[in-house]
């Protein structure tokens, strides 16, 4: 995976990193004490200083990001992984960094936006891009949904991974649509359907199984 993606991977880690060039740049605008983490109810509840906002975040993504690819690239399974899979890997946190880093400064500068539907809006999508992967997801043992009844049996596993799938892309449009809701209805959505999508591909693989059996 790192030998033929060795391009990609250079590109998705300085996109990673762009969000210190920025705060580097525009340093002398940005507070000593930056809002880093928000509740349920929308309001900042996390601070962290500027030196490791700027720097220390994205360099933890960073790590984050290479530790996903290392893990990945060490299944002997991925060998033969589907490349859009592969590339959905490469392109997850960069977007999560670019996408945190530019709230984060806005926040900072003293724009306000309504922080709950933004988050919705990019989980949401991110489950229907995944969602849209997921059927193309090779057996594995760390992508995808990885039951036991599902990596031992490559139907079961295709199976579960087509109806996943089209929850998850459903899940992500519900999240999206979600975001037009009321702020305290919110998080009640994002627990439901995040629960939802956990919960029933998971109980979907053993009735297949339970299927098989028969």
């Amino acid at each position: 995976m790192i030998k033929n993606n060795k391009g990609k991977l250079i590109l998705s880690s300085a996109i990673i990193l762009l969000p210190a060039l920025i705060g580097w740049i525009f340093w002398s605008k940005l507070p000593e004490r930056m809002a880093v983490h928000w509740g349920l109810d929308g309001n900042a509840d996390g601070w962290c200083s500027k030196l490791f906002t700027v720097l220390g975040a994205p360099l933890i993504l960073l790590a984050l990001h290479w530790l996903c690819v290392l893990i990945t690239a060490k299944d002997p399974k991925n060998k033969g992984q589907s490349q859009k899979v592969l590339n959905m890997i490469l392109w997850i946190v960069p977007v999560i960094s670019v996408f945190s880093g530019g709230v984060i400064y806005a926040t900072a500068v003293g724009k306000e936006f309504n922080i709950e539907a933004i988050v919705l809006l990019l989980i949401g999508l991110m489950f229907v891009i995944i969602g849209n992967y997921l059927p193309k997801c090779k057996q594995n043992h760390t992508i995808g949904i990885k039951v036991k009844w599902a990596l031992e049996n490559e139907e079961n596993w295709n199976a579960t991974h087509r109806f996943g799938g089209r929850l998850w892309v459903i899940g992500g449009l519900l999240m999206i649509v979600g975001g037009l809701l009321s702020p305290s209805t919110i998080p009640w959505v994002l627990l439901i359907i995040f629960f939802i999508l956990a919960i029933v591909p998971i109980v979907y693989s053993y009735v297949y199984y339970r299927k098989q059996m028969k």
